[in-house]
């Protein structure tokens, strides 16, 4: 935990102080060994960041005074279109895309994608919102990304990927692609990576139809979780 996240609703306006419990106070106590006095690095989930200087740390609660001067870093200009992947990987894959500073996320079903996998629990709201939370406070961000679930791929191309590609660059993470991933992009990108079976000829060629260019990063087969990080550092 690189920042101590907060609620806007845990914080007292009045006095600049919150008080917590749970998961935080105990990684303030175990984990970063703080004591009263010290200063913690604090942000406001969905605001900005700052600092929160220990009042009170006992076996119950953790309460600070809060100051938030700092903005957020920037997000990246990436908008991630990914085939849900098993619901282990993407437990943690959406930690990951957090902490990368990615705008705004798509899950959606491919040919390949599990019908079983829509019935995880992973995949509800609650659960997103904690993995993502994970990902931000690793990063020293308070800015979730948006995301956004769709499970058919016909009206996913037709209604929903248009705008998601408009006036941006539109790459498909395919193995075996001709074309080698671009580096160092100048311009907002739709990136579109498949479930670890890959994507299917059809879908392929459905989403060349509206502007995708499928781009490979070599002769390798690769699983999920390496691949996101690795397109986003080549990216951007």
């Amino acid at each position: 935990m690189n920042c101590l996240l907060i609620e806007e609703s845990e914080l007292d306006r009045d006095s600049g102080r919150v008080r917590l419990a749970g998961r935080r106070r105990r990684h303030a106590d175990e984990i970063l060994r703080a004591r009263v006095g010290d200063t913690l690095r604090v942000g406001m989930i969905g605001g900005r960041l700052g600092s929160g200087r220990i009042l009170e740390l006992d076996r119950e609660h953790l309460e600070l005074a809060v100051l938030l001067e700092d903005e957020p870093p920037a997000k990246i200009p990436l908008r991630l279109v990914l085939g849900l992947p098993r619901p282990p990987v993407f437990r943690r894959l959406l930690s990951t895309i957090a902490s990368l500073g990615v705008e705004s996320l798509l899950v959606v079903g491919t040919a390949r994608t599990e019908k079983s996998f829509w019935q995880s629990r992973i995949v509800e709201e609650d659960e997103i919102r904690a993995r993502l939370l994970l990902g931000i406070e690793q990063a020293r961000d308070t800015i979730l990304p948006s995301v956004t679930l769709h499970r058919f791929f016909e009206s996913l191309v037709e209604d929903v990927l248009p705008s998601w590609v408009e006036g941006r660059r539109a790459l498909l993470a395919h193995p075996g692609a001709p074309t080698d991933c671009p580096h160092l992009v100048e311009e907002p990108v739709t990136l579109f990576v498949g479930p670890e079976g890959g994507f299917v000829g059809y879908e392929i060629e459905r989403l060349r139809g509206i502007g995708f260019e499928p781009v490979s990063l070599g002769t390798r087969v690769l699983r999920v979780e390496p691949v996101i990080p690795m397109l986003v550092g080549r990216l951007f």
